[in-house]
């Protein structure tokens, strides 16, 4: 019987040990600078994008070679420190202005707000380092990983949703505006994660496909979940290791809970079917773990 605790907590360890063994030591120069980026990936995150990304390689190769698993491991890990790059500059008080992260004072409380931005575009840089260098171990998509994750991190991706996020301050929300932010701020690096792992793995056209309609509906559901455990309505007490700040721009603001919580499933459900074409062991973490952010709200 497959254990989606017991999957997450092998897959997180063994994602911790390669980021520690592949950043740089805060021992070498600059030294506050690769302390912080060290500081800043292992704050206690859940790993959840770059998991994805190998679960997404192994429903499209359950027995792959060593150069397809190296391949699918550096997107896996260009995933995390490319999402916390962008957990690093929404912090900034230009920003979200946040003084805590996952119940530690976030990166510009610690170091400084200039070594903060240096630190997050220090830690973009590395994740395309990563996936260049996929070409040195035999891979023959390392481009294609590349333009995959620059196109969800750039002005039609994450920082397109952010800009977006920032021009919303203060006005009326519309359904249009909060679904164009939440598709990039959130939805477009789960997205580019499932799908570099296909990717990287020689998923065939169709294999893409659908692994692209998991990982839109993912990042869609994720982030309604989000917004409904973080309704004041609901729980009103600021959520440990969050800054006690008005709530940002939710769903919740364009539909009722009671429609929320409807839309959370059938994109469950969409994206569980949309990987059905895939062997069922293979596909089995996928399953699990969409099927998990239900569980969230509880």
């Amino acid at each position: 019987m497959f254990d989606c605790d017991v999957y997450l907590k092998h897959q997180r360890e063994w994602i911790d040990r390669e980021l520690d063994r592949r950043l740089p030591a805060a021992e070498n120069r600059p030294g506050v600078l690769h302390a912080a980026m060290r500081y800043a990936l292992f704050t206690g995150g859940k790993r959840l994008r770059p998991i994805l990304c190998l679960a997404a390689a192994d429903a499209v190769a359950p027995t792959p070679n060593g150069q397809i698993r190296e391949a699918a491991l550096r997107a896996a890990l260009a995933c995390e420190v490319l999402h916390t790059y962008t957990l690093i500059h929404d912090d900034l008080p230009c920003m979200d202005d946040d003084a805590m992260r996952r119940g530690k004072p976030t990166v510009h409380v610690v170091y400084g707000e200039a070594n903060a931005v240096l630190v997050g575009d220090a830690l973009q840089a590395l994740a395309f380092e990563w996936l260049a260098g996929a070409e040195e171990s035999g891979s023959p998509v390392a481009g294609r990983l590349v333009a995959e994750l620059a196109a969800a991190a750039g002005s039609r991706g994450v920082v397109g949703g952010q800009v977006e996020d920032i021009a919303a301050a203060g006005t009326a929300p519309t359904p249009e505006t909060v679904a164009f932010i939440h598709r990039h701020k959130t939805g477009d690096l789960f997205r580019a994660a499932v799908r570099m792992g296909g990717l990287a793995t020689g998923a065939t056209e169709a294999a893409l496909a659908a692994l692209t309609r998991y990982g839109e509906a993912f990042g869609e559901a994720f982030q309604i979940t989000d917004d409904l455990l973080d309704d004041p309505a609901v729980a009103p007490a600021t959520p440990a290791g969050k800054s006690a700040k008005p709530p940002p721009l939710s769903c919740l603001s364009v539909m009722t809970r009671a429609t929320a919580e409807d839309r959370a499933r059938a994109l469950i459900a969409v994206a569980v079917s949309s990987i059905a074409g895939f062997q069922p062991d293979a596909r089995r973490p996928l399953e699990a773990i969409v099927r998990r952010i239900e569980d969230r709200k509880q």
